[in-house]
């Protein structure tokens, strides 16, 4: 159908190809995952550009997809590339509506930061984990109930590249912080938040083991 008739169909066609990527992602079966992913991005690009405010935002998601079927394929410097894409798509929705796209910005910040880390550009890292935790609290000081986990995940994120910089007082903190956050949400819907509670958790006893008593700020 998308053949035959691109402007109406190619939409459908292309979240169709993001899921068939995750399946067969799933069953380890990345060479076609990753074939699915770069169709799928392939479709958003043209649909983005014949009608930008539509179909960008799908396009950065595409992106980031793609971005993750690349590092699970040890293909890092591809990988990067997409998820900078990503965020610079993301960035210019954000400036143009902040309410809308800011916390799909931090998201991307965040995948940029993983890919940043894998890479050893730990600093870099940072930098991107920092502005994703620093839009999500602002995101959740005016909606504690929709981002507060956000946070929590991001403060997860933020934490783990500090430790990997050795900077193990300042990430126990973080992780900390992102637990008190995520455990009243655990409390009430223990599987939904389990992974995170957990997560955090373990990732703080192990940043408070390394921390030495005169571990920078």
């Amino acid at each position: 159908m998308a053949a035959d008739n691109p402007q109406a169909f190619r939409p459908y066609l292309a979240p169709s190809l993001n899921n068939l990527g995750l399946m067969l992602s799933a069953l380890g079966r990345r060479e076609e995952a990753l074939a699915a992913a770069q169709e799928a991005v392939a479709h958003y690009r043209q649909s983005a550009a014949d009608n930008p405010q539509a179909f960008r935002p799908y396009l950065a998601g595409s992106l980031n997809n793609l971005g993750k079927m690349l590092s699970d394929l040890g293909r890092r410097e591809e990988a990067l590339a997409a998820a900078q894409e990503a965020v610079e798509i993301q960035r210019q929705l954000a400036a143009g509506n902040p309410q809308a796209f800011r916390p799909d910005l931090a998201g991307s910040l965040n995948n940029l930061g993983a890919h940043l880390s894998a890479l050893g550009r730990r600093e870099e890292a940072l930098a991107a984990a920092q502005e994703a935790v620093e839009i999500l609290r602002q995101l959740a000081a005016d909606n504690p109930q929709a981002f507060r986990p956000d946070l929590a995940l991001s403060l997860g994120a933020y934490g783990s590249v500090l430790l990997a910089l050795g900077r193990a007082a300042a990430a126990a903190r973080a992780f900390r912080e992102g637990l008190e956050l995520v455990t009243p949400f655990y409390r009430a819907h223990p599987a939904a938040f389990g992974p995170l509670h957990d997560y955090l958790a373990t990732e703080l006893r192990r940043a408070e083991a390394a921390a030495p008593s005169t571990d920078e700020a």
